[in-house]
This record gives structure tokens, C-alpha cells and sequence, in this order.
């Protein structure tokens, strides 16, 4: 039994004060039609097992799951949106089945309407209890994800935007907390399309998303994420996106990204807390995201948000389909909220050049609103490049899981081209089998190049 508020007998003194939520509850939504979908409970399950079996859940509070009030929900979603999303779990399994297939990659079960509303009130449960000052940080282990989803529909295995909702709340029924700055950092491999629309004209949310783009070609498959999209009105500069041109960026790519976008940004707008859309889809030997960012770059990412807001940091679990990677990724988080200590570790590895190429793109875009990024970066900084992605075969990772998990990646990389007709169109079970046993033969773990989508585009 999670018991709110209480150390569990472990003293805190001297080390940053970390909540943790899981609950169970949430592993009641699944597709029961598809025994291979990778938005599984043991996403969640992976995560939670791993921080106990490391004893990490010791010295952390353990926090109570809530469920979402309406009109917290109503904040960035529509009346019609919400009620349907109450509704859905009391309809018959064959009406829901009818329902998910008008949507695009979602599945509903008995258990869905209550997990959507507790990982939207475990969101809210978290950011606040940061907010107020009670924890240094926090860490909701939620599901189904939500930064997909968006006002009038459910889309990307998401069914309630969790973080809209949990950063709409802290600025309009928390007015006292003091949070009047709002900086959400997106690094879920996927594009966040329902959070970006959520605050296009809003200045007090300041929008940051990495994701894998391909020129609209990777899911979401729109536009949405390109580095031309900045915000409007009153939100115009405060919507950043850098989209990878390509697969296979890993921790070198991202600390540059880090360094030379989101860091000075970060430190002008000056953030009174810090929201992470944690997905770790992006991580080595993920199925889906096919890019190679390790546990140790996650912490390094993680650590150089905390110099801002006061270390006020709240992360929301949203992707990531590699039940190891996911599990080491978010368990090298955890560490690096518990201890205020440098980082051990190093990365010799280069960004790519098509990297550096967004990079310059996304400055040049955004330094009539930023102007600490009218600077051009020095040639000699920009000519430190890797090989092409496609040259790459295996990793110099020094642990021998992370070079099977980035050679599969590369693996899966090469495959895509193949499978890739049969993931955008709408499959059964029998194919989706037979591209698992397929994958699995070359010692793949999961479906190396499962798109997100269920309609054909």
C-alpha cells in the first residue's frame, strides 16, 4: 500500500526530497486484440520493478495516485472529448473496437477510462506537490501517455494530454504557488502535437521539442514539428522544435541540442519550474524511436535542467517501448534527482552533420525572439561531425547491452524499408505476428519498425 506523504522510514536529510508515483490501477489499460502492441502495462511495471529491486523506492516518497477532476481536464480538453473518454470503458468491447479503428493508434479496453484519469491526476498529484515546495522533484510512472492527445480526440496511444493538464492546472487554480513560468521540455522521441496546440499563444509556457521528423515523414506524419513552427500571438518564440533529420541520434546530439538551444533559452525565460515529457523512446534499442541516447545521456540531459527553476523539476512518463532501456533510462533519472553530485561519465562522440545543420536552422529561426542565439556558432565547434547515420553499424558504447541494443537499432534502421508498406496500413494480428517472428529471428527484441498509425495516410 502507497502511504502519501510518508518516508517509508528512510530519513531524507541531506539529499534532495524526491516523490515517486505508480499505481498499479493504470496497467488495467491494455489492447487486448493485440498481444504485441508496445504500449503495454509492463512499460510502467519494467520502470517501477527496476527502482525497487535497486532499492531507489527507499529513498524516495512514495506518492497516492489521483484521479483527475473534470473541470481540471475541461482546462485543455473539450466537454464532448472528456465525456467520451468517461464513457468509453462501459461501452461493449465490440463497440470500442469499432470506436479505436476511427482514431488514429489507439486501443480501448474496460480499464482505459480510469487510467486516463489517474495519469492525468497523478500528473496534477506531482507538478503540485513540486510547486509548493514539499518535494525538490517528482517522478509520475503513468500511463496511457498524453502529450498526442489533443483537445477534441485521442491520437498516439494517447488519451488525455497529462501534461497540458497538469501545467494548465498549476497556472490557473494555483495562482498562489507562484508559478507564473512554465518551461515543458518534450524529449519523448515523438513530436508533442497535442501539448505544442495547447499553448501556441500562450508566453507563459515555453514549448521545447526534440523529436525525429524526417520532414514530416515520422510520426505524428504533419508539419507540426518543423522549426518553423514558433507559436503566434502572444506565444510567439516560446515554441521550439528541433527535428532530427534522421534516426540514430545519440547522446552527443543531444547535449549540442542542449547546449546551444535549449540552455540559453532556458536561462532568459528563466522558468519557475520545469516539466519534462519524459518518453524514453529515444533510447538505445527502442523499437520505435531507432535512435541510441544511453542512461548516462538521460541523466547528463536531466542534470543540466536542474540548474534552472531551483531544481523544481516534475517529470510525466509519456513513451518509450524497450522494457530495459526505459527501465535503466528512467532509473538513471531518478538517481540524478535524489543526489545534487556532478555526473559521472563521458561521451566522446560527435553530433551529426545534419545535426549541427538543425541546429543553425532552429537558431537562425528563433534569434529575433532569443537574441542569445543571433550568434553563429564558431566553424571549428560545427566541423567536430560523426559519420553519416547510414555508415553506422555497431556502438563504442563500453556496455556490451548497449552495443547489442544500438546494433539492433541499426539493424532495425535498415529493415525499415521492407516492413515499413505494412506498418502504415491497417494490419491484423496475423501480420503483426508474423513481422514480430520475422524480427525476432534477427534477435530484435520487438517490432523494429512498427510506425505509429492505423489508418492509411
Amino acid at each position: 500500500m502507497m502511504e502519501s506523504g510518508k518516508d517509508n522510514g528512510t530519513k531524507l536529510t541531506g539529499q534532495r526530497r524526491v516523490g515517486l508515483l505508480y499505481d498499479e490501477r493504470m496497467c488495467k489499460h491494455e489492447n487486448l486484440h493485440d498481444g504485441y502492441h508496445p504500449e503495454t502495462p509492463n512499460r510502467i511495471r519494467s520502470i517501477w520493478n527496476k527502482l525497487q529491486s535497486t532499492g531507489i523506492t527507499q529513498r524516495c516518497v512514495i506518492l497516492d495516485a489521483k484521479e483527475a477532476e473534470d473541470k481540471n481536464i475541461l482546462s485543455v480538453h473539450s466537454k464532448k472529448h472528456v465525456n467520451f473518454i468517461k464513457k468509453i470503458s462501459s461501452e461493449s468491447d465490440s463497440r470500442r473496437l469499432k470506436t479505436a479503428s476511427k482514431f488514429d493508434s489507439i486501443y480501448f479496453n474496460e480499464g482505459s477510462s480510469e487510467a486516463a484519469y489517474l495519469a492525468a491526476g497523478s500528473a496534477i498529484e506531482v507538478v503540485e506537490r513540486v510547486a509548493s515546495r514539499e518535494f525538490n522533484s517528482a517522478f509520475a510512472i503513468v500511463r496511457p501517455p498524453g502529450h498526442h492527445a489533443e483537445r477534441e480526440e485521442p491520437m498516439g496511444f494517447c488519451l488525455f494530454n497529462n501534461v497540458a493538464i497538469a501545467a494548465t492546472y498549476l497556472l490557473e487554480e494555483r495562482p498562489e504557488l507562484g508559478i507564473k513560468k512554465i518551461l515543458i521540455v518534450d524529449w519523448d522521441i515523438h513530436h508533442g502535437n497535442g501539448t505544442q496546440k495547447m499553448f501556441w499563444n500562450d508566453s507563459r509556457v515555453l514549448f521545447f521539442s526534440v523529436h525525429r521528423h524526417e520532414n514530416g515523414g515520422f510520426y505524428p506524419a504533419s508539419d507540426d514539428g518543423f522549426y518553423t513552427m514558433v507559436g503566434e500571438g502572444a506565444g510567439a518564440g516560446y515554441n521550439i522544435n528541433v527535428p532530427w533529420e534522421n534516426g540514430r541520434c545519440g547522446d552527443a546530439d543531444y547535449f549540442a541540442v542542449w547546449d546551444h538551444i535549449l540552455l540559453p533559452v532556458a536561462k532568459e525565460f528563466n522558468p519557475d519550474m520545469i516539466i519534462v515529457s519524459a518518453g524514453f523512446d529515444a533510447a538505445i534499442g527502442d523499437p520505435l524511436g531507432g535512435c541510441r541516447v544511453s542512461p548516462f545521456g538521460y541523466s547528463v540531459l536531466l542534470k543540466k535542467l536542474m540548474n534552472f527553476a531551483e531544481g523544481r523539476i516534475a517529470l510525466i512518463l509519456e513513451g518509450g517501448y524497450n522494457l530495459d532501456s526505459i527501465a535503466k533510462s528512467a532509473h538513471a533519472c531518478v538517481e540524478v534527482l535524489l543526489e545534487d553530485e556532478p555526473i559521472v561519465g563521458s561521451s566522446e562522440a560527435y553530433p551529426f552533420e545534419s545535426t549541427w545543420r538543425v541546429i543553425q536552422a532552429v537558431r537562425q529561426e528563433l534569434s529575433c525572439f532569443w537574441p542569445t542565439l543571433a550568434n553563429e556558432l564558431p566553424q571549428k565547434l560545427i566541423s567536430q561531425i560523426a559519420p553519416p547515420p547510414h555508415t553506422l553499424i555497431s556502438s563504442s558504447d563500453s556496455e556490451t547491452e548497449d552495443d547489442k541494443g544500438r546494433q539492433n537499432s541499426d539493424l532495425a534502421e535498415l529493415l525499415q524499408d521492407v516492413i515499413k508498406p505494412l506498418s502504415e496500413l491497417k494490419v491484423d494480428a496475423v501480420i503483426r505476428k508474423f513481422r514480430w517472428q520475422l524480427l525476432s529471428s534477427m534477435r530484435l527484441r520487438k517490432p523494429a519498425a512498427f510506425v505509429f498509425g492505423n489508418r492509411i495516410r
